[in-house]
């Protein structure tokens, strides 16, 4: 089984690879990959890492700005594509799961040839997107975070799961509401109504369609620190692996 974690930079991918990995260890084989050739330090040990190729560092010290030093790294590792794909390749057939741990900047994975050619080669790979529940502020944000959600589905042509990060840094009746917009689209809606600006009826248009076109994917809630959510995004992955039913 592969999963490959997307999301904002400080949306928690890294301690979340790491911890998810740890709690999976206690069953099954994992094995690590790492595609951030931004990252300086990392809490797990990669099995595969794109930074024994190049790093961000390497190419600022070149005279790259620190874009444009992500955007020629992605470049550089496109001439080791096929070697990159069949090492993943490779642990997918020897481990139970390869956890993919993906660049801070959300868009060098998302908008470069090589991570979408990596989805498009991979062996269904389940996508974890993460939010962070700080920026959601407003009720159309939680329309967004389902739409983006979607969008990388149409991107990466892949599963994705959505998911809220960091739930620990929560309270109970922050939490629950969260999980009200989320899980009840119908409440989201009735709120979108009563937002007059532009944001909130648009966000009420797309939402009003959202079940007609986003395929049966519950959404899960996560935290690296205390574990929850882990169980839920276990079982999310069996069932994308096997027969047993949709992701509802």
């Amino acid at each position: 089984m592969i999963l490959t974690f997307v999301g904002t930079a400080g949306s928690g991918k890294t301690a979340l690879t790491y911890s998810f990995g740890k709690y999976l260890e206690e069953s099954y084989s994992v094995a690590y990959v790492n595609l951030d050739t931004g990252a300086k330090k990392l809490p797990y040990r990669p099995d595969v890492d794109v930074r024994e190729t190049v790093t961000v560092e390497e190419l600022m010290a070149e005279g790259y700005g620190p874009n444009g030093a992500i955007v020629e790294s992605y470049d550089r590792l496109m001439a080791k594509f096929d070697e990159y794909l069949g090492a993943i390749l490779e642990l997918e057939g020897e481990h139970d799961y390869v956890l993919i741990d993906t660049p801070g900047q959300m868009e060098a994975f998302l908008f470069h040839e090589f991570g979408v050619r990596l989805m498009e080669n991979l062996p269904s790979p389940l996508t974890v997107y993460l939010s962070d529940p700080e920026i959601l502020r407003r009720p159309h944000d939680y329309c967004f975070v389902r739409f983006f959600a979607l969008l990388l589905d149409l991107r990466l042509g892949t599963t994705t799961v959505p998911a809220l990060n960091k739930v620990d840094l929560l309270d109970e009746e922050e939490l629950e509401m969260h999980k009200r917009y989320f899980d009840d689209m119908e409440y989201l809606k009735t709120r979108l109504r009563l937002d007059t600006s532009m944001q909130g009826l648009l966000a009420f248009r797309l939402c009003s369609f959202l079940s007609e076109v986003s395929p049966p994917v519950r959404f899960i809630y996560l935290s690296a620190k205390t574990g929850e959510g882990f169980e839920d995004l276990n079982t999310l992955a069996y069932e994308h692996y096997c027969t047993c039913g949709d992701l509802t």
